[in-house]
C-alpha cells in the first residue's frame, strides 16, 4: 500500500493493533535480555503507512464529526498517529541510544559489567563505601550519554511541536491529560509540606537502621536501590520466597495468577535484563507480560505486587471493547492506580505478620519501613514534577542544556543527594511523573473506599477483588479523574494521601 494511502478509523485501528503487538514484543525481548540489539526502527519502517500527515488529518476530520464516545476513541487514535509520525522520524536515533547504553560497561573492583548490571548490583552491595564507589562509576557512565539524550530530546520536541501544531510542551501535555499540571503541582506540594515532619522522623529512623551511623548527612542516590530493597532485612524477605508469597497475596484477593494463561511471567535473572520490573501489555487481554528481576529483599515483593496490578488490569479488560479502549489511554494515571493499590498490600502490618512469621511489634516496624519508602518516593516525584515543569517551560530558550534545579529540588525533598548529571537520564517522556502522582492521590482514595466498603482486611479479601475486577473490565476508557468521582472524591483531594503518609 502506498505510504500516502489513508484508512478509515476501523481499518486503521486494526492495523495499529498489529503494529503495537510487534513493537511490544520487540521491547520485551530487549528488556528481558533475550536480544542485545533493538530493532524497533525496522518495525516502524514496516508500518510507515500508518503514520502520515494525511492520516492524521483524516482522523481529525472523523473526530470532529463524531459523537462524544466515538470522538474520544478517534482522539486517542489521532494522538497515536501523531506519536507514530514522530517515532518514525527518530526511531533510528532512539535505537542507536538504546543500543549504546546496552553496550556500555563499567569496571568495578576488577570486574567488567554491563551498565545495567551495575545498576542492579547497587541494590545488593552491603558496604556503604562500595555503593558510593560503584554509584559514581554508574553515574559517570550514564552521563556520557547526555549529549545524545539532549539531541534526541531536541529532535522529538521539534517534531512534536510541528506535528501537533502546539509549540508549548506543557500545554500539549495538559491538553492530552485533560488536567492542569500547575494546579496538580500546587496540591502535591501542599501535601508534601503537610507530611514533612512525619517524613523527617521516618527518614532519621530508617537511614540509621538501613545505612548505619557512619553514613553521610545526605547519602548519594547510589543508595536508593539498597534502601528500596530494605537490604538489611533480606533474611526476612528472601528472594526464593517472593514469587510464592506474592502469588498467595493476589490469590487472597481472588486472583489466581497461575490460572490466567494470558499473563506470561518472566522471572528469570539474566545479565542484560533490565533490573526495573514492568508489564508489557502486547495485546490486552490476550497477551500480557509481567517481568521482574528478583535480587532478594522487600523490593522484590513490592515490584511483583505493583506489576501484578498492571497485569491483572490489562488481562481483565473486557475483550469486546475496541482495541483503543483495551490498550490506548490518554496517559498512564489510570493503570497506575491499580499497581499502587496492589503494592499497598505490602504496607499492611498484617501482611508482614501473616507471611513472614513476625511478631505484631516487628510486623508494625517493618511496615513502617515501607511507609518510609512510600513517602520518600512520593516526595521525590513531587520534586521531579516541579523540576520537569521548569525544564520544559524553558526548553525553547535553553534546549535542555541546563540541569536547572534538578539536584537541589530532589535533594531537599528527600534528604538524598541527587547528582546534577542525572537530569536527563532521570526523565520519563510525557510528564509520566504527573501520572504517578495522580495515581498516588487516587490509590489513597481507593484504599479509603475499600476500608469503608470491605473493612480492615481489604488487603486479603475476595470482596476487594470483586470490586477491582469490575473496574478492570472498563479497560483504559475512564480517566483517573473520572475514577475519583466514582469513589466519592474530588480529583485533587489529597486528604487520604496525607493521612496515609502521616501514619508514622
Amino acid at each position: 500500500m502506498s505510504t500516502t494511502a489513508v484508512r478509515d478509523a476501523a481499518e486503521y485501528e486494526s492495523r495499529l493493533q498489529q503494529y503495537y503487538f510487534e513493537r511490544a514484543e520487540e521491547a520485551r525481548a530487549v528488556r528481558v535480555g533475550e536480544k542485545d540489539v533493538s530493532e524497533q526502527a525496522a518495525i516502524v519502517a514496516s508500518y510507515r503507512d500508518l503514520f502520515t500527515r494525511p492520516q492524521i488529518e483524516a482522523l481529525r476530520e472523523a473526530e470532529a464529526a463524531a459523537d462524544a464516545e466515538e470522538r474520544e476513541r478517534l482522539y486517542r487514535l489521532r494522538k497515536t498517529c501523531e506519536a507514530g509520525v514522530i517515532s518514525a522520524e527518530i526511531a533510528e536515533q532512539e535505537d542507536a541510544l538504546e543500543n549504546a547504553i546496552l553496550g556500555a560497561s563499567v569496571t568495578f573492583h576488577g570486574e567488567d559489567m554491563p551498565l545495567r548490571s551495575a545498576q542492579a548490583r547497587l541494590a545488593v552491595l552491603d558496604a556503604y563505601t562500595d555503593r558510593e564507589e560503584l554509584g559514581e562509576l554508574e553515574r559517570a557512565a550514564s552521563a556520557a550519554f547526555n549529549h545524545d539524550r539532549r539531541t534526541l530530546l531536541e529532535a522529538r520536541e521539534q517534531l512534536e511541536a510541528e506535528v501537533t501544531g502546539d509549540p508549548d510542551p506543557v500545554a500539549r501535555n495538559e491538553e492530552e491529560k485533560a488536567i492542569s499540571l500547575r494546579e496538580l503541582e500546587r496540591v502535591l506540594v501542599a501535601a508534601s509540606d503537610a507530611t514533612t515532619d512525619a517524613f523527617d522522623t521516618l527518614r532519621n529512623t530508617w537511614f540509621e537502621k538501613l545505612l548505619g551511623s557512619k553514613r553521610e548527612a545526605q547519602p548519594s542516590n547510589a543508595h536508593v536501590h539498597y534502601l528500596r530493597r530494605l537490604s538489611p532485612l533480606e533474611s526476612t524477605y528472601t528472594k526464593d520466597a517472593a514469587v510464592d508469597i506474592c502469588l498467595a497475596s493476589t490469590l487472597a484477593l481472588g486472583f489466581d495468577m497461575m490460572a490466567i494463561p494470558n499473563i506470561r511471567l518472566d522471572l528469570e535473572d539474566r545479565p542484560q535484563k533490565n533490573p526495573r520490573a514492568c508489564v508489557i501489555p502486547s495485546n490486552p487481554p490476550e497477551v500480557v507480560h509481567l517481568i521482574t528481576r528478583a535480587q532478594g529483599g522487600l523490593s522484590d515483593y513490592q515490584a511483583f505486587m505493583h506489576e501484578a496490578g498492571h497485569a491483572l488490569h490489562y488481562a481483565g479488560v473486557d475483550p469486546r471493547l475496541p482495541f483503543t479502549f483495551r490498550s490506548i489511554s490518554r496517559d498512564h494515571a489510570l493503570t497506575e492506580i491499580y499497581s499502587y493499590i496492589f503494592e499497598a498490600v505490602t504496607r499492611e502490618p498484617g501482611w508482614h505478620a501473616l507471611h513472614f512469621g513476625l511478631s505484631d511489634a516487628q510486623a508494625e516496624e517493618n511496615a513502617q519501613a515501607t511507609l518510609f519508602l512510600e513517602a520518600l518516593l512520593y516526595r521525590r516525584y513531587t520534586a521531579k514534577l516541579r523540576y520537569e515543569l521548569g525544564f520544559w517551560s524553558a526548553f525553547a530558550e535553553e534546549r535542555g542544556r541546563s540541569e536547572r534545579d534538578y539536584s537541589s529540588a530532589l535533594t531537599t525533598a528527600t534528604g538524598i543527594r541527587y547528582d546534577r548529571r542525572n537530569y536527563l537520564a532521570d526523565m520519563d517522556a510525557g510528564f509520566y511523573s504527573a501520572d504517578y502522582l495522580r495515581a498516588w492521590i487516587r490509590s489513597a482514595q481507593l484504599r479509603t473506599f475499600l476500608l469503608r466498603e470491605v473493612g480492615e482486611d481489604w488487603w486479603r479479601s475476595e470482596a476487594t477483588g470483586d470490586i477491582l475486577r469490575e473496574l478492570f473490565l472498563e479497560g483504559t476508557r475512564p480517566t483517573s479523574e473520572e475514577m475519583a468521582g466514582r469513589l466519592g472524591f474530588d480529583p485533587l483531594d489529597t486528604g487520604p494521601l496525607v493521612e496515609d503518609l502521616s501514619a508514622a
